[in-house]
């Protein structure tokens, strides 16, 4: 049987490391995101434009923040202590989560805490990437295999988060993801090495000299493809985006079905994200970067497209083959394909890349809360798929890399 080459030769105890932290701290965050919507709504009791808002306010922040903690990460000081920092600031914002109920702490604390936090996760890759440069492993697949992790979490994260909240309350859905999330910073104090930078050499046309002034890269953002690819998956993360927020409200709210049914659909697309993952992985190096997004834009576009037409339980549970190629490619081979178009600056490329998920939330809590409020639910799944086909218009403009 013909040996895989991306996997090592023998057991090697900090790529099961890698995967273990990811597996772990997506199961926490599996645990936070579903049920978001539903705690404020039941716990914390406010209308669906405050629900928007929050969702809103806590995108802005984190985009913030992880920018600024990214560009340092980048230049100086140890990725590793950073990663930890962001597990105990987790902690943290899940105790406040277990037992505030007010609105403005959450708001303001919890939502500067989730910033930190929120911070880790492509900081993990970051450092995957370097290690797996350092030690010649196929970059690809190695990165495929952690995102499958959070894949696999997602499959068990939000039916657990539906039973614990629904069953045992929202503060013991919280301590146990406070508890997830130590166990992380701890795996991530004993097991996760500091690798060191690697300065790229850039070409001579990407140089500005200054005179008396070190020659500097000229900004990312001025490639007209790290852009277009941004603009495209602002708009891919906000389609996302309002589903997550506004689908456990919908099926209960309009359709009439049970609440648990949300953490079914969520686990099941998350449980198809996985081969969709892997086998995107496997492919990108036959098809390329830009057809696998092609491919998963339009597979994005039939998911929302079928939302708006189908209304029953299996028609839910079929259409989330379509969320699960359209996530699964564009959370694995997206933050590729920033990181190959800003060569040499993983934690900046894998940074934009998440926040390009920021931003589409902040549209996405706004654009939500407004449409709940004076369109209803309905309308919710009708803008998702003009955005999807938005999306896939940008996304033909940016170049193979």
């Amino acid at each position: 049987m013909k040996r895989l080459h991306w996997l090592p030769r023998r057991f090697n105890p900090v790529f099961a490391a890698f995967l273990l932290i990811a597996f772990l701290s997506g199961i926490a965050g599996a645990l936070l995101a579903p049920t978001l919507s539903l705690f404020l709504t039941t716990e914390v009791k406010v209308r669906p434009l405050w629900v928007g808002l929050f969702y809103t306010v806590n995108a802005i922040v984190g985009i913030a923040v992880s920018f600024l903690l990214a560009k340092r990460s980048d230049t100086r000081g140890d990725r590793r202590k950073l990663i930890l920092v962001c597990c105990l600031m987790a902690v943290g914002n899940c105790l406040l989560f277990a037992f505030n109920r007010d609105y403005l702490t959450l708001i303001t604390a919890g939502v500067l805490l989730s910033a930190i936090a929120n911070t880790a996760m492509p900081q993990i890759f970051a450092l995957a990437r370097e290690y797996a440069d350092s030690s010649a492993r196929e970059v690809v697949m190695f990165s495929s295999v952690m995102r499958a992790q959070l894949s696999l979490a997602w499959v068990i994260g939000p039916p657990l988060s539906f039973t614990l909240a629904l069953n045992y309350g929202f503060t013991v859905m919280f301590v146990i993801a406070a508890a997830t999330f130590a166990i992380c910073a701890l795996l991530v104090w004993f097991t996760l090495p500091s690798v060191p930078r690697v300065v790229p050499v850039e070409p001579a046309d990407t140089l500005i000299a200054a005179p008396s002034a070190p020659i500097v890269p000229v900004s990312a953002w001025r490639n007209p493809d790290v852009r277009r690819l941004f603009i495209a998956s602002v708009l891919m993360w906000t389609c996302n985006t309002m589903y997550i927020i506004d689908m456990p409200l919908y099926i209960t709210a309009d359709l009439g079905l049970p609440e648990n049914l949300a953490g079914l659909l969520m686990g099941t697309a998350a449980g198809l994200e996985i081969p969709a993952m892997l086998l995107a992985g496997y492919y990108v190096k036959r098809f390329g970067k830009r057809n696998m997004m092609l491919f998963a834009v339009a597979a994005g576009i039939l998911f929302y497209a079928g939302l708006v037409v189908f209304k029953f339980k299996l028609a839910l549970m079929v259409l989330q083959l379509f969320n699960a190629i359209f996530i699964g490619i564009i959370a694995g081979i997206g933050m590729l394909y920033f990181q190959d178009l800003m060569p040499g600056r993983p934690g900046a490329a894998t940074t934009l890349f998440t926040n390009s998920i920021s931003t589409g939330v902040i549209l996405a809590g706004v654009l939500q809360g407004a449409l709940v409020e004076n369109l209803g639910h309905y309308a919710v799944y009708w803008l998702a798929t003009l955005l999807a086909v938005a999306a896939l218009w940008m996304s033909v403009r940016v170049r193979e890399v």
